[in-house]
């Protein structure tokens, strides 16, 4: 149960911080019905446990070892990001578009599932992050601990994004249009200036 604690409140520390799935699971809670923010929350979810998992058993060493590997995700990486920021940027602008959602005009489930795998697995910052920290932790607990350890990570994880969802939804009418264009541009703003971040971090691997 120690361990089991242990995990969860490192969990908590490593996904409650501002970042890129924080804000895709914030602006999909603000701007879309509950069953769709509760869909994308449990997509993120699987995307961040999967890592979690990955980063514990060791996805950072396989990066540390394969330069063009970590290119290819920087590159790659950096553009789709800024591509989804530039995305929530135009819908903002367009004043045709609720931002409530209230109507069915959700975008397919299937880009649901890219962006949550965007926003995880193709962000260098969160793998290597993941891939330090729960591998330092690792190597400091005792064998037989690890699995117990590693579900308090997930379980924090999960509880975070569904917890915010939810409060976030439950509350959502107290925010106007106005108001979620301008969140929404913010989200969009702080992901372009992201991606720009992770190609910059391509040139500089590449010097």
């Amino acid at each position: 149960m120690k361990y089991l604690f242990q995990g969860f409140i490192l969990g908590l520390a490593y996904v409650a911080p501002i970042g890129l799935q924080n804000l895709f699971v914030i602006n999909t809670a603000l701007t879309k019905k509950l069953k769709r923010a509760l869909m994308t929350a449990l997509v993120v979810i699987f995307f961040d446990v999967t890592l979690a998992f990955a980063s514990f058993y060791g996805v950072g060493a396989l990066m540390e070892k394969s330069k063009i590997l970590q290119l290819a995700i920087l590159l790659i990486g950096g553009l789709i990001v800024i591509y989804i920021g530039f995305g929530l940027i135009k819908d903002t602008l367009n004043e045709n578009v609720s931002m409530k959602g209230n109507t069915d005009v959700d975008i397919p489930f299937s880009k649901v599932i890219t962006s949550a795998c965007v926003v995880t697995w193709f962000n260098p910052q969160a793998i290597i992050d993941g891939s330090m920290m729960l591998g330092a932790f690792r190597a400091s607990l005792p064998i037989q601990e690890t699995t117990k350890f590693i579900l308090g990570v997930t379980g924090a994880s999960a509880t975070w994004f569904l917890s915010i969802t939810i409060l976030i939804s439950l509350f959502h009418n107290l925010f106007n249009d106005k108001v979620l264009r301008v969140i929404n541009g913010i989200c969009g703003v702080v992901i372009i200036i992201y991606g720009v971040k992770l190609l910059y971090n391509f040139i500089q691997a590449l010097l």
